[in-house]
């Protein structure tokens, strides 16, 4: 049995070297990551059994991407292998202020867009100690949105993360899916802006929390706050980070999938809710310093961050 299994696509990452752009790049780095891909890798590398259910094509990119994953200790025995298929992809180009990073998605009719629920063993679902979707594979199509469905029925602990992305499908659209998910969830991840653009909530974090929990009545939430930190709302208690970590970053995407890891893996290992609070901001720090979306990190980073350790380890 895994202690986490995650479902989703994952994609060539095509990144402009920064402070390139697209208009003028000559040379592309290539990584791989995905939103549930991320929060697995993370996860096995902290320690944890985790597998990943997908569909990459049958093919050297296929291959490639599947050996990425397994190199972080993610089982992948349930990444479907689809011939004549191709391989999601998302170009990256990171914005210096006050110009914002940008992300083109290419990832229509990928091998994961034509993956339904027939075609997947449910058992590792269904024997997982935890299963992570997010909003992101809901937004890719009726396939897809299918497999989050069935996911809500096959999982006996669900973790969701809102993950919402503009480029994919409109606030109301997500925002109708997202409150069919709601009450099925045990931990609940999502951005402050998310909670503005998906569920109008612009207030205080207390007040945005306690509105999302009549949505998500048995659920742990998590309300991701950038440079200010989070707010989890846990057995009608309210946790913060116990400090803000100084983070020179290096790049910031996936710091959202690794506070999830983060606090998942502290979770899943028996830790309080304070323990899990300041893991997961820990992670999330952790990520930013490192490049590509998956944080090439380990149980002793994280220790070493959490306990304030040397800047030169020798």
């Amino acid at each position: 049995m895994h202690d986490l299994v995650s479902l989703g696509e994952l994609l060539l990452r095509l990144a402009v070297q920064s402070p390139g752009r697209f208009e003028n790049a000559r040379q592309l780095d290539v990584q791989f990551g995905g939103a549930e891909a991320n929060v697995a890798a993370a996860c096995a590398r902290l320690g944890l059994q985790t597998a990943f259910v997908s569909a990459l094509p049958d093919n050297a990119w296929g291959e490639r991407a599947r050996r990425e994953l397994r190199a972080h200790g993610v089982d992948c025995t349930h990444v479907k292998a689809m011939p004549g298929a191709r391989l999601g992809a998302y170009f990256l180009e990171y914005g210096v202020a006050p110009r914002p990073i940008q992300v083109l998605y290419d990832r229509q009719h990928s091998a994961f867009a034509q993956l339904t629920p027939e075609m997947v063993d449910w058992t590792p679902v269904r024997q997982a100690r935890l299963v992570h979707v997010s909003g992101v594979t809901a937004a890719l199509g009726d396939n897809a949105r299918a497999l989050v469905s069935r996911t809500l029925r096959e999982a006996t602990t669900l973790s969701f993360d809102v993950n919402y992305r503009a480029a994919l499908w409109s606030p109301r659209e997500a925002r109708v899916f997202v409150e069919t998910v709601l009450p099925h969830v045990r931990y609940l991840f999502l951005g402050q802006t998310e909670a503005q653009t998906v569920f109008e909530q612009s207030g205080a974090p207390e007040a945005t929390l306690e509105k999302l929990s009549r949505l998500a009545p048995k659920a742990t939430i998590a309300l991701l706050q950038g440079g200010e930190g989070s707010t989890v709302l846990d057995s009608g208690r309210l946790w913060r980070p116990s400090k803000l970590h100084a983070v020179q970053v290096v790049d910031p995407i996936g710091a959202g999938d690794a506070y999830v890891a983060g606090y998942l893996w502290a979770t899943l290992r028996g830790s309080e809710p304070q323990r899990a609070v300041d893991a997961a901001a820990a992670v999330a720090a952790l990520k930013c310093s490192t490049w590509g979306d998956i944080p090439l990190i380990s149980e002793r980073d994280v220790q070493n961050t959490l306990s304030g350790g040397p800047d030169v380890r020798r």
